[in-house]
C-alpha cells in the first residue's frame, strides 16, 4: 500500500510495496525510482486515491492508493500490465469518473469536490480528450468537428490558433470533408485538432494509436510530439505500446493499483524491461 504524509504544494517522497518489489535489472533502473511528489508546478495532483469495484469477497480494489504529480508541460505515459488500473486512473484524472476515495486536482481546482455541472464546465475549459476510436461526429465535417467543444460551450474560437492547429495536423485540404471521408490517421489528427482547440491545461490520450497502423500511428505520436516540444501542452497518455512509450518524457508503470515504477524518458528495450519485471514479480 502507498505511504505518505504529503498535501498539494509540500514536498514528499511516494513509496510503494509493488515498487520495493519489483526493481528493474537494465540500464532502466538508473531512470526508475519512486515518484516524487508535492511539485509547486503540477498541472494534476492526485492524493490517496482508490478504486473499488463490488463488495464482500468480491471487491476488487482497482486502485490501492495512488499518489501522483504530473508537471506542467510535461508528457507522461502511463503503462501496466492488463489490469493494472491505468485506464482507470486515468479516467479518475481527467473527472470521467469518480474515486472511491482520495483527492484530485486539476490546474489548482479540487475536481472530486465539483458538482457534476462545475465538472462539466472545468473538463470543457481545462481538459482535451483523445480517443482510440476518434469520436468524431459522423455528420459534422473536419473543421466543424475540430470547434466543437468550442461551439457547445458557446466560445468562438481563436482564429489563428486553429488556423495553426490545422497546419500543424497537415488537413487543409481536408476541411470539408466528413469522417467517412478520411483515413484513420487522419480522424484521429483531428481528434488531436479538436483537444488542443480550447487550449487545455492537460490533454489525455487513451492508446491513441490502437486503431492506427504502424504508419500512421508513428504520425500521430510525433503529432503528439511536436504539441509538447512546440506548444508546450501537458500530455498524459496511457498505452500498452512501448515504442508508443518511448516518446513522453516519464513513464508511470502500474501494477496491481499501486505506481510500481516512475521513470524517466526511456527506449523501447529498457521499456520492455521493467515491463517483463513487472510481470515476473507475479
Amino acid at each position: 500500500m502507498t505511504e505518505t504524509t504529503a498535501q498539494p504544494g509540500d514536498a514528499a517522497v511516494q513509496t510503494s510495496s509493488a515498487a520495493a518489489a519489483a526493481q528493474p535489472d537494465s540500464a532502466a533502473a538508473a531512470t526508475c525510482a519512486a515518484p516524487t511528489i508535492g511539485s509547486d508546478d503540477a498541472v494534476v495532483q492526485a492524493r490517496d486515491v482508490t478504486k473499488l469495484y463490488g463488495q464482500g469477497d468480491a471487491c476488487v480494489h482497482a486502485l490501492a492508493g495512488i499518489d501522483i504529480d504530473l508537471q506542467r508541460g510535461a508528457y507522461t505515459a502511463i503503462m501496466g500490465p492488463s489490469g493494472s488500473g491505468k485506464s482507470t486512473l486515468m479516467h479518475i484524472l481527467a473527472g470521467l469518473d469518480q474515486p472511491s476515495g482520495g483527492s484530485v486536482w486539476v490546474d489548482g481546482a479540487e475536481i472530486t469536490a465539483l458538482k457534476e455541472r462545475a465538472l462539466t464546465q472545468l473538463r470543457r475549459d481545462k481538459i482535451g480528450f483523445i480517443f482510440q476510436t476518434f469520436n468524431l461526429l459522423p455528420t459534422l465535417t473536419a473543421a466543424e468537428n475540430i470547434v466543437l467543444p468550442l461551439t457547445i460551450a458557446g466560445r468562438k474560437g481563436d482564429d489563428g490558433w486553429i488556423d495553426e492547429l490545422v497546419t500543424t495536423v497537415g488537413l487543409g485540404d481536408r476541411l470539408k470533408h466528413k469522417p467517412a471521408e478520411l483515413s484513420g490517421g487522419q480522424q484521429q489528427r483531428v481528434a488531436v485538432a479538436r483537444a488542443l482547440a480550447s487550449r487545455p491545461a492537460v490533454l489525455f490520450a487513451d492508446e491513441p494509436t490502437g486503431n492506427l497502423d504502424s504508419r500512421t500511428g508513428e504520425e500521430v505520436l510525433r503529432l503528439l510530439r511536436h504539441s509538447r516540444d512546440a506548444m508546450g501542452q501537458t500530455i498524459v497518455m496511457v498505452t500498452h505500446d512501448a515504442h508508443a512509450a518511448t516518446y513522453a518524457d516519464r513513464i508511470v508503470f502500474l501494477k496491481d493499483g499501486v505506481i510500481a515504477h516512475d521513470c524517466g524518458r526511456l527506449g523501447r528495450d529498457e521499456v520492455y524491461d521493467v515491463i517483463k519485471s513487472l510481470e515476473d514479480v507475479g
